[in-house]
């Protein structure tokens, strides 16, 4: 059998905060076809796989370049993990295409702004690193989530962390939010384990502005706000 890479693009219709959040326009292009465009320039996939449930998004992920051998038939809902879905794609994909990949490489369309040189500098910390699984992360910016509080069922707010909050936040070590910007493993030990969170996982650092995952309107306008920035600075350069 051929072992290849695999992108896997998960993509599903059904999207609940922002209505039809993955194929809405955003600068230009369907959200999703920034993620299609920064897989194709990285030029390091022999397969870039969008997988959807929805013929609207498979006809707009053909148009920008992606695959879409086979329409999502499980795990297309808001219960199941997208790790799931990635992992029935990667089933199907080796059915049809007759191979085994040997990496699989999952990018989330709600990240726009992650590039391909992004993707290029977290594949080659993962060969590097020599793991089978490695999940992408970003570090806490002007929010200090050693500080964070919930509000208990008498309105009360409640410190996560009692004995941080009494520090002073140049003495707290630093924290790392996940981003689903880039996720890689060896997709044997992900077939395996069905998840990428697998065994010994490792992290691969992104900017803050690559990292952001679009899932609100907050998110929205932010992101729409940084991509135009970076749009003037490429016409200008």
């Amino acid at each position: 059998m051929v072992k290849e890479s695999i992108c896997i693009i998960p993509a599903r219709g059904n999207s609940k905060r922002i209505p039809n959040k993955n194929r809405m326009e955003f600068h230009g292009k369907p959200m999703l076809a920034w993620t299609i465009l920064a897989a194709k320039e990285s030029q390091l996939f022999d397969h870039i796989i969008v997988s959807t449930d929805n013929e609207k998004i498979a006809e707009i992920s053909q148009k920008y370049g992606a695959e879409v051998p086979f329409l999502r038939k499980k795990h297309a809902d808001d219960q199941s993990p997208v790790s799931l879905a990635s992992f029935s794609a990667l089933i199907e994909a080796e059915k049809f295409f007759e191979k085994e990949f040997s990496t699989i490489v999952q990018l989330m369309p709600n990240c726009p702004l992650r590039t391909s040189e992004d993707i290029r500098n977290s594949i080659n910390y993962f060969e590097k690193s020599n793991t089978a699984f490695q999940i992408s992360v970003t570090r806490y910016q002007w929010l200090n989530p050693w500080w964070a509080l919930h509000i208990d069922k008498n309105n009360q707010p409640k410190p996560i962390f009692e004995e941080e909050l009494r520090s002073r936040s140049q003495d707290l070590p630093e924290l790392y939010c996940p981003t689903g910007a880039i996720w890689i493993a060896q997709s044997e030990a992900f077939k395996k384990e069905k998840t990428f969170y697998g065994k010994n996982y490792q992290i691969c650092e992104l900017d803050w502005e690559s990292a952001i995952d679009i899932d609100t309107k907050e998110d929205l306008a932010m992101a729409e706000l940084l991509m135009k920035e970076r749009l003037r600075i490429n016409e200008v350069n």
